[in-house]
């Protein structure tokens, strides 16, 4: 017999992905269901799947047969869909399989969103993105606040409200966090930063420069500090943020506080200040070291 739903607050996700506390019910014991009765779930939150480490694990159930059971629920007769095991499902598709080991439950499609996102928490499987993504829908198909949201799947209000930020970012930086390109680390910083342009502009420095995050923290933490010097809005297509950066670099290859002006016709100076002769020793062997 089923447990009757308790509220689950306070339990975090070792206590969630039990499932005992959502209002699921069915058979404990391990069935045999053929593949063509599964279905995956279209609200999984999980939206990449690694070809290369799908083949790897269907040469391995190939070898050995599918280990761990998939979890499904019953939509209709003899229909059955996804609630966690995705990756598995399309890995047996490859290996060949007719039928897998599976628990079968009944759950509300709340709770299969819930147990889909939380098990692929658990995993790390899924990208800041596609968590963001999820704790969205949820949010808006289930009318919850951020607040709800933290009680029901046990993570921090203050993580769920990081992460919906993230959907702010533009949608290029959005799809370089997506694929690895930066980290949640590169984007939180960008989130600083309140013009989207100002935020490609840095993302794009990222890419090409290879910057940690920490670099990227000092460079977005100058352009929110520093004044614009006299720069143009616009010439030959750079923005005063770029101009910024240059100036920050030289900066920093230097070792000195490198001045930069240019008036509206694009004619300026750019001014390496130094404290001593020996500083300007120093600053003329790196020219020296250039040659």
């Amino acid at each position: 017999m089923a447990k009757q739903a308790k509220p689950a607050l306070g339990k975090g996700l070792n206590a969630l992905i039990t499932m005992d506390d959502l209002n699921t019910s069915g058979s404990s014991s391990i069935n045999e269901i053929e593949l063509s009765k599964i279905s995956p779930n279209p609200d999984q939150p999980r939206t990449i799947f690694d070809e290369e480490a799908l083949e790897e694990l269907a040469a391995s159930i190939r070898a050995l047969g599918l280990v761990q059971p998939i979890t499904l629920r019953e939509v209709s007769k003899d229909k059955y869909q996804i609630i966690s095991g995705e990756r598995r499902y399309r890995a047996s598709l490859k290996a060949g399989l007719q039928t897998l080991p599976a628990y079968v439950k009944k759950a509300t499609d709340e709770n299969v969103m819930e147990m889909a996102l939380i098990e692929n928490i658990q995993r790390e499987d899924l990208n800041a993105i596609e968590i963001a993504l999820a704790f969205q829908t949820l949010i808006d198909t289930y009318k919850l606040t951020q607040e709800k949201l933290s009680e029901r799947i046990g993570k921090k209000r203050a993580t769920i409200a990081n992460f919906l930020r993230l959907l702010k970012l533009p949608a290029e930086i959005q799809m370089g966090l997506k694929d690895k390109k930066i980290d949640m680390g590169h984007a939180k910083s960008l989130l600083s930063l309140e013009d989207p342009s100002t935020q490609l502009m840095v993302y794009e420095q990222i890419i090409e420069h290879n910057f940690s995050v920490r670099r990227t923290e000092e460079i977005i933490r100058s352009l929110n500090e520093e004044q614009p010097e006299n720069i143009p809005l616009k010439k030959k297509g750079r923005t005063p943020e770029e101009y910024k950066i240059l100036k920050k670099h030289l900066s920093d290859f230097f070792g000195s506080k490198v001045g930069f002006n240019m008036n509206e016709k694009g004619a300026g100076k750019i001014t390496i200040p130094f404290q001593s002769t020996d500083d300007l020793e120093r600053i003329i062997q790196i020219f020296d070291a250039i040659k």
